[in-house]
Parts: structure tokens; C-alpha cells; sequence
């Protein structure tokens, strides 16, 4: 059986170019920088010191080789259901459909833990309106921002992602100034670069901390494919898919290992401040920035509603993209006059409102098993498009090579080495047993896969089964 390159499918049709340039920009930049830069970071840094260093980087070089897979299939073919469609045409129905529906429960999951963080900031400024009214709140207003239009979720994503990449940048250079005693008016001893290795060396627990960093931070870098998703309603899609592919490494250069190493300067690796304030303000508040937390809750605000924005966006396109190809609710892909999936949108929001509901009815029951089984999805997406460009980038190669645009370095070499590190990450998870640990993700996540695949393989089959009774 041969398989072709395939086109668009015709349900593409339905949905409108309606970002612009600058708003792709920004979607590609803000997906590399989520709340969990803001407050997952001490955790990383207090567990590996300053090699947490290293972590990032072995992260963020595992994310550039993903996204460079997964760009060379996007330039190639741009669709709404990115990865999804590709592993659907590379490996198989079952293998579309089953990490299409794992990526659209990861972020409708996804939805009720942001709008429950971002409701906690905006309950501590107005205490008069209680947490769970803000959480219905802003997922009201974010829901009729991406039912208006696909212009109106890209503006506001391009000012939520605009105000992250000032902070960071503003942070780096303020930080950057305080280290080499340049910063006007604070009192910050200029330590250049010692606290690198003052304190028990740049790794006080052993290199296996690199390990446990890597786990603690991978899951901040989710969100990064979402500009592959996106890269469909522009009116130039294989050129904002070159162009966002291609940035990537500088993004997660400055945003990730230029902030940290920021931190990890201006403050011992140990400083008790790191676990309780945060890193980012625990590093502001000793170079003397007043109002330090109030500045960096408003900036985690914004990274939240950012991250519900787009979680909402990317879980209803992959929805419209399944509905396309019939693997969801014909519904899903039909869109308004407006080119807005409106079906899709609104299915997704439900799940993300119930999921909310159960966040503050059953918080350790339901909410925490929703949470571990969804987990591990994010490298089960990985390990499929690194599997999908293996067999993507022969098909392309015999029937349309003049479309590799962008491709994968060291081809294919990288990408086993690629699924490798992958596949040692899910092995290390194993070995973390704490309660919602990794162990707990890795098994459930797994279990809920296992599970959607058996039900992908009967349904093809059946579907099989009736497509030969009709040719009787």
C-alpha cells in the first residue's frame, strides 16, 4: 500500500486567515513562555542548584529538535490539525485519532488548572468576588473572545504575549546591570558570576539533580507546537511556520537559560526566598525593585490568561481537525460566517468548566487523577511526531520534494536520538514515586493512551467491517 502526500482536506476550507503576521509572532514567542517559567522555576533551582542550567538546556535543545521535526512536516502541509493530521497520514487512523483526543483532554485539563490559578490572583486583589466567580469569569470572557473571531483570540494573545517578553526582557537587563554593579540605586553586592559555584559548586546535589531538573521544567515548555496549529489561518502559512521553526532557538535561548541564569547569579541557589517568594521575585526583590511580588503576580496574570487563551484556541482546532476527518462530531467542523468553529470551541469549554468544577469539589480525588493522567501526554506528542517525520519526510521526499522547506538536521539520525531522550525521560519519571509523582503520571497517562487506541483499533475495524458489507 502506497501512501501520499496528502492535500488539505477540503473542512480546512472553513476556517479564515485571520491572523496576521504579528500575531503569529507573538503566538510562536509566548508559547516558549508560560506561567511555570514564573513559578515552577524555584523548584528547578533548589533541587539542581545552579545546573539546573543544564536542564533547561537539555530541554530546550529536546524542544528545538521537535519543533524542527514537526516544522518540516507543517511548511510541507500546514493544517488545523498539525501533528494529529500528520500521524493520521505517517502511521495510521488509530495513531491521528489517538493523540488528536490525548492532545484535546491535555489542554481542556489544561484550562481548569489556569483558570483556578488565575482566579486565585484576581481573589487576592478582590476578595469581594469569590475565587470560583473569577474562574467563571475569565473563562466567560476568553470563550467569547475565541467565538468572536480568530482575529480577536490573536490580538489578544499578541498583548498577552507582548507583556511576557517585556517582563522577561526588562528582567534580564535590570538583572544583567545589578550583576556587574551597574544598576542605579541598588544595593545588590556585584557578584558577576560567583554565586555560579560559591555554594557547594555549580552542582551541590550530584549530577542526577540534572535528572530530576529535567522533569521538574519539561512540562514548561509545552505550548511551544501550538504556532503549527495556528500557522493554518494565515494568509501565509509555510512562511510563518519557516519563520516561528527557525526562532526558536534564540527564544528559548534569551526567555529560558538567559532569565535563569539571571537568577541563579544574583541569588544563592539555596536562598529560602527562591522556594517561598519565587525565583523571579525573590532575584528582584534583593537587587531592591519595590513591589516586587505585586509586579511579577501581574505578569503570572497575564502568562495564565495567555495560557487559557491559547489552550482554548489549540483544544478546539484539534477538535474541528478530528471532526474533519471524522473521528469526532461532524459538528466540530463546521464553522460560522465567521470561519469559528463555534461547536468545537464550545465542546471544549464545557469539558474546561466541568473540570474547573471538579478542581474545587473534589481537589485530591477526580481533579488530581485528571491531573496525573493527562501528565505524560505532552512526550507521548513528542515521541509521535518524531515517529510521523521519520515516515513523513520519505513520502515528501518521492512526491513533492520541492515542499521540504524546513528540514530536520542529521535526518534521521537526530530523531532517533531525539525519541531516545524522550523515552529515558518517561523511563526516569518511573523512578519518582511521590504522591502525583512521576511514577503516577507516567501510569495513568499510559493507561488513558492504552485505552483510547483499543477503542481507535475497534473502531476502525469496525468502520472496515461496514465499509465491506456495503460493497457486497
Amino acid at each position: 500500500m502506497t501512501t501520499t502526500l496528502p492535500k488539505s482536506p477540503p473542512s480546512e476550507s472553513g476556517l479564515k486567515p485571520g491572523l496576521k503576521s504579528r500575531h503569529l509572532s507573538m503566538i510562536a514567542i509566548g508559547g516558549v513562555i508560560g506561567a511555570g517559567l514564573f513559578v515552577g522555576s524555584g523548584s528547578g533551582i533548589a533541587a539542581a542548584g545552579p545546573g539546573i542550567l543544564i536542564s533547561y538546556a537539555l530541554v530546550g535543545a529536546l524542544v528545538v529538535l521537535v519543533m524542527r521535526m514537526l516544522g518540516e512536516m507543517a511548511a510541507a502541509n500546514p493544517t488545523s490539525g498539525s501533528f494529529s493530521a500528520y500521524a493520521d497520514r505517517a502511521l495510521g487512523r488509530w495513531a491521528g485519532f489517538t493523540i488528536g483526543w490525548l492532545y484535546w483532554f491535555f489542554w481542556v485539563v489544561v484550562l481548569a488548572v489556569e483558570a483556578t490559578a488565575g482566579a486565585k490572583i484576581l481573589a487576592g486583589w478582590i476578595p469581594a468576588v469569590p475565587q470560583w466567580g473569577w474562574a467563571l469569569i475569565v473563562m466567560v470572557v476568553l470563550t467569547a473572545t475565541n467565538l468572536a473571531s480568530v482575529s480577536s483570540y490573536g490580538e489578544f494573545e499578541f498583548w498577552f504575549a507582548g507583556i511576557k517578553v517585556v517582563a522577561i526582557a526588562a528582567f534580564i537587563v535590570i538583572g544583567g546591570l545589578a550583576l556587574f554593579g551597574l544598576l542605579p540605586g541598588s544595593d545588590h553586592p556585584a557578584s558577576g558570576f560567583s554565586n555560579l559555584t560559591a555554594h557547594g559548586g555549580f552542582l551541590p546535589n550530584g549530577p542526577g539533580a540534572i535528572l530530576t531538573g529535567v522533569l521538574m521544567v519539561v512540562f514548561s515548555f509545552m505550548g511551544s507546537e501550538i504556532v503549527t496549529l495556528a500557522a493554518g489561518e494565515t494568509a501565509d502559512p509555510r512562511a510563518a511556520v519557516t519563520k516561528a521553526t527557525n526562532s526558536v532557538i534564540w527564544r528559548i535561548a534569551v526567555f529560558y537559560l538567559g532569565s535563569i541564569l539571571i537568577v541563579v547569579s544574583l541569588l544563592r541557589w539555596n536562598d529560602p526566598a527562591i522556594l517561598k517568594d519565587g525565583s523571579y521575585v525573590a532575584a528582584l526583590s534583593s537587587i531592591g525593585i519595590p513591589h516586587a511580588a505585586q509586579i511579577m503576580n501581574a505578569i503570572v496574570l497575564t502568562s495564565v490568561l495567555s495560557c487559557l487563551n491559547s489552550g482554548l484556541y489549540t483544544a478546539s482546532r484539534m477538535a474541528f481537525s478530528l471532526g474533519g476527518r471524522n473521528d469526532a462530531p461532524a459538528a466540530f467542523a463546521r464553522t460560522t460566517d465567521r470561519g469559528v468553529p463555534q461547536s468545537a470551541i464550545l465542546a471544549s469549554v464545557v469539558f474546561g468548566f466541568v473540570a474547573v468544577a471538579f478542581n474545587y469539589l473534589w481537589p485530591d480525588t477526580v481533579f488530581q487523577f485528571l491531573l496525573n493522567s493527562s501528565g505524560a501526554i505532552a512526550l507521548f506528542v513528542w515521541l509521535v511526531i518524531c515517529f510521523s517525520q521519520l515516515r513523513m519526510r520519505r513520502i515528501i521526499q518521492r512526491e513533492a520534494p520541492e515542499k521540504l522547506i524546513v528540514k530536520m538536521w542529521l535526518y534521521p539520525y537526530l530523531t532517533w536520538a531525539t525519541i531516545a531522550l524522550i523515552t529515558f525521560v518517561l523511563g526516569y519519571m518511573l523512578t519518582d514515586t511521590s504522591e502525583g509523582g512521576g511514577r503516577d503520571q507516567v501510569i495513568l497517562s499510559t493507561l488513558v493512551a492504552v485505552g483510547v487506541v483499543v477503542f481507535a483499533l475497534l473502531r476502525q475495524r469496525l468502520a472496515g467491517r461496514n465499509e465491506a458489507l456495503d460493497t457486497v
